[in-house]
């Protein structure tokens, strides 16, 4: 009981109790665990078998970008396709959104997730507008929301609706179809965006052109976002975090900002892929995982 004469506000006390509800609900929320890798191991059945990753133990979380980096051949792909159930695991799991991928249905887990791939892997026979409205139109969207959504995307990508939803992929830039094959992946607003090496095809311009696209673009929709590369830069430039891979394992994962400062032989590596070239002028300085 309040004493010398002080009164407790009621509702001003729910309303703290509320505001630090919301707040801590909020967290909780950022924290969670959209994708979940427990002890996953994948092997191609050869003779011997050959293991491709083993032991992967990884939680993305709710809107981050994750970008996983390595060499070729260190597991990146197999990683996604673990996601979206293009491949299973031998043993251990991978839980999408709180299921074990095995429990999912093939077709309804993968049209949760948005998918990227070099050069948009866009039907070179659909125009742009198709490409983008083929996940509404298998879902059976109404017509009129349809084409309001391949609107809005192609708007969102940068890309004039009345200049490009007509055209054909061969009438489009390298830059351009890559735009339309985000677009397409963001289509039925999947809360998952699996990305393997998507801007590698591109001139070295434009592809600095649209990782400061797809950063502005990352932050605004707050999806979770999976991005395969073998390019530091890149990495360093989009990701929110940074996990390495080698020979199938896990070897190294921090934010950008501190993933130099790891002290293994592969960070090393690939640090000493960023030094410039003898003789060459002095380049601006970069700032760790900053989104321009």
């Amino acid at each position: 009981m309040p004493g010398n004469g002080e009164q407790y506000d009621v509702r001003s006390c729910f309303s703290m109790v509320s505001i630090e509800t919301t707040a801590n609900t909020n967290l909780l929320k950022l924290m969670e665990s959209t994708i979940q890798f427990r002890d996953a191991t994948y092997s191609v059945n050869r003779n011997p078998p050959l293991t491709v990753v083993s032991g992967i133990l990884l939680d993305v979380h709710a809107g981050e970008t994750l970008v996983l980096l390595g060499r070729s051949g260190s597991g990146k792909t197999t990683l996604l396709k673990l996601i979206n159930r293009l491949l299973e695991p031998q043993s251990g799991a991978v839980i999408v959104q709180g299921r074990p991928t095995t429990e999912w249905d093939p077709i309804s887990l993968r049209r949760r997730i948005g998918y990227v791939i070099q050069e948009g892997g866009l039907f070179p026979h659909f125009t742009v507008a198709e490409n983008i409205a083929l996940v509404p139109t298998l879902d059976k969207w109404d017509p009129p929301r349809t084409v309001a959504r391949v609107q809005e995307l192609l708007n969102l990508v940068g890309l004039d609706p009345k200049q490009f939803a007509d055209r054909r992929p061969y009438q489009l830039s390298g830059g351009q179809r890559q735009r339309v094959g985000v677009a397409r992946a963001l289509a039925a607003d999947p809360p998952i965006l699996l990305m393997d090496e998507p801007f590698g095809a591109l001139d070295p311009v434009t592809r600095s052109e649209i990782q400061r696209e797809f950063s502005e673009l990352a932050q605004r929709l707050g999806k979770t976002i999976v991005f395969v590369t073998h390019d530091l830069r890149e990495a360093r430039r989009l990701a929110t975090r940074i996990v390495l891979l080698q020979g199938g394992h896990i070897v190294a994962s921090a934010p950008p900002q501190d993933f130099l400062n790891i002290d293994h032989p592969e960070v090393r590596a690939f640090a000493a892929s960023l030094d410039p070239l003898p003789n060459a002028p002095p380049s601006a300085p970069e700032v760790p995982g900053a989104r321009v």
